[in-house]
């Protein structure tokens, strides 16, 4: 399978995997011939690429991080437990939380089993999807990134499931801003800013008197937008002010941000988010974790047409686990020439790099 820009997608095309909402539901099935009218709705959904079935990459199987099962309960979850959290600040009544740990513990141990029984870098294309809400699709994915990355970093399991309950609750606070401001096409003001900014406390406020949520999970909520130079809020902490754990969501929250379909911005590719990373490491982000998180997620996305140093283009066919900027190649021409198709390791051919994505998924 071969991974393609819905704008360049052509009649007749086929998918390789459905196109899904994010609550399980198929929107558009794999298998079946797409028309102009299929394809026009995928526009309309926000969908900026698809998988789709190509001869020369037909044995190439993109496994999802997670299973379909996980995702649908934890984006229930999350979307029950975050309504149910803003309609009672909307009429003013006190939220009983006790059920709250239990419903996002269930869903984080899943989460861990799933990743733990992975044996690939962490890859998030969430454009495959359609959602209602970028809140609760961008909780999920976070946690993803965070744990695969404390992982990475051996906590113990006691560590990951904090860790995990501080991602995937991390902007729980964000129920008490009004959507026109969280989904505003354009620019917010600066007042409008302030009122965003609040989520950070909010959230902090409400997880800390929660029964059985580790105030380290509360913590994460509270500190996820601080910054190494103290340029974060909402306290201005910097260095080891900050908890290790905020400043790997950090990295994790940022990174998804930037990779996800907004309405006021159309998604960057995974190398890209990571130069956001590396441009504010050492300043922004702590240094260490960008560099563990380069290698914990897939830079470039398994099915990814990629130009090299030498002439050649090809498709992103293979992960190398623990070196993602450099994957397997399955180069299919050379200097603008169609050749037999064959595999290239770049980890074994260190002069050879990708110097280029095919035109910028998910953009006019």
């Amino acid at each position: 399978m071969r991974l393609v820009a819905t704008r360049s997608l052509k009649e007749n095309d086929i998918l390789s995997k459905p196109v899904l909402h994010d609550n399980g539901n198929v929107l558009v099935q794999s298998g079946i011939p797409l028309s102009n009218r299929i394809i026009s709705r995928l526009s309309d959904f926000g969908i900026g690429y698809v998988y789709v079935d190509d001869e020369i990459t037909k044995d190439i199987i993109v496994k999802n991080v997670i299973s379909d099962e996980t995702r649908k309960e934890a984006i229930h979850t999350i979307t029950k437990e975050f309504k149910e959290i803003a309609n009672h600040h909307i009429v003013g009544q006190k939220l009983n939380p006790l059920h709250l740990s239990k419903d996002f513990s269930n869903i984080i141990q899943k989460i861990l089993n799933d990743i733990k029984s992975s044996d690939d870098v962490i890859s998030i294309l969430s454009d495959v999807y359609c959602y209602d809400s970028y809140v609760f699709t961008h909780s999920l994915n976070v946690t993803i990134y965070t744990v695969g990355l404390a992982m990475k970093m051996k906590f113990s399991e006691k560590q990951l499931f904090e860790i995990g309950l501080g991602a995937i609750l991390h902007d729980v606070g964000k129920v008490m801003v009004t959507k026109e401001i969280l989904e505003k096409n354009g620019r917010l003001t600066d007042e409008e800013y302030e009122i965003v900014k609040i989520h950070s406390r909010a959230g902090y406020d409400l997880l800390r008197n929660a029964p059985n949520i580790p105030l380290l999970a509360a913590h994460c909520a509270f500190q996820h937008h601080e910054r190494l130079n103290g340029s974060g809020y909402p306290q201005g902490l910097s260095g080891d002010e900050i908890h290790l754990y905020a400043k790997i969501l950090a990295v994790a929250d940022v990174f998804d941000a930037v990779t996800s379909n907004r309405v006021y911005r159309k998604a960057m590719l995974p190398h890209e988010g990571l130069e956001i990373l590396y441009s504010g490491a050492g300043t922004l982000f702590d240094k260490t974790i960008v560099e563990l998180f380069s290698r914990t997620i897939a830079i470039y996305p398994i099915g990814i047409t990629v130009y090299l140093n030498d002439g050649r283009k090809g498709v992103v066919s293979k992960q190398n686990k623990y070196f993602s900027m450099r994957p397997h190649v399955r180069v299919f021409e050379q200097n603008g020439d169609r050749v037999e198709p064959y595999e290239v390791d770049l980890l074994k051919e260190r002069s050879v790099a990708i110097i280029e994505c095919e035109a910028r998924l998910g953009t006019e």
